[in-house]
This record gives C-alpha cells, sequence and structure tokens, in this order.
C-alpha cells in the first residue's frame, strides 16, 4: 500500500476466496503507519475474475494520529483484460498522497507480459496530460 511520501506500513490480514466461472477473492487487513505520518489504517484487497476479465481493488483509511485533519483514504484499481495467461491489457486508478498532482485520481492505460514466475506490467498514468506518470512494476511469484 501506498500510504504517504517518507512512510511505511505493517499489515496482518486474513484471505477468502470462492467461485469456479465467477471466482472472488477478498482480504479484509489492518495496518500500521509509521514514519512522516503515523496511524492506523483499516483497509482491503479484492478481486472478481470471469473468463479473462478481473476487477481488481485495494484500499485503506489512513486514520493519522498525529494530526486527524491528514487523515485520508487510498486506492488502488484496475479493470483488465488478458486475451492469453502471459499478457493483459486494461485500466487503472489511483487516489494517493505519495506525490502531489492537480488530480486527486489519477487513470490510465496499462499492459502486463507474464513468464513464469515473473510479471512486468508498464502503466502510463493521465496520458492525456502533458506531466503524464509512467509506472514500471516488476513482480515475482514465490
Amino acid at each position: 500500500m501506498c500510504e504517504a511520501p517518507d512512510s511505511g506500513s505493517l499489515w496482518l490480514g486474513a484471505n477468502f476466496a470462492g467461485g469456479d466461472e465467477l471466482a472472488w477473492e477478498v482480504t479484509p487487513i489492518l495496518g500500521v503507519v509509521l514514519g512522516d505520518t503515523t496511524g492506523v489504517a483499516p483497509g482491503y484487497e479484492g478481486s472478481l475474475s470471469w473468463q479473462g476479465f478481473e476487477l481488481y481493488s485495494e484500499g485503506e483509511y489512513v486514520f493519522d494520529t498525529d494530526d486527524s485533519a491528514d487523515s485520508f483514504f487510498y486506492n488502488w484499481s484496475e479493470l483488465t483484460w488478458a486475451p492469453a495467461e502471459w499478457v493483459r491489457f486494461g485500466l487503472a486508478t489511483q487516489r494517493t498522497r505519495a506525490y502531489q498532482a492537480e488530480r486527486d485520481v489519477q487513470r490510465g492505460l496499462l499492459v502486463g507480459f507474464s513468464t513464469g514466475r515473473a510479471t512486468l506490467t508498464a502503466y502510463l498514468l493521465n496520458p492525456d496530460e502533458a506531466d503524464s506518470t509512467l509506472i514500471v512494476a516488476l513482480a515475482f511469484d514465490f
């Protein structure tokens, strides 16, 4: 999760899943935030999958224990389609305080590629603006 600049967090949660054709997963979580922002953060991770389509979302509400006026909601969501097991395309949105932007919610496009246990995903947020943001993520499954 992405709480705020110069901050980190520790999380604890439980996974729940079900469904065959329409598969779902949800993980309620509780976090402790430390650093420039200090507080408690209840949150969630969840997804719905059906025939190559997936809706994924994660979010948290940070209750800032130093100044309640600095409390805020963070969210990252994706809607993707995977025409093959190794590639996916879609849309992404985020609401964060990790960096300053003119918009409360950034939105954009994503493309991801997988091979074995590795996944490489590129995100282009606010592609219609001169100061768009490119995010490249590399993940490994263990």
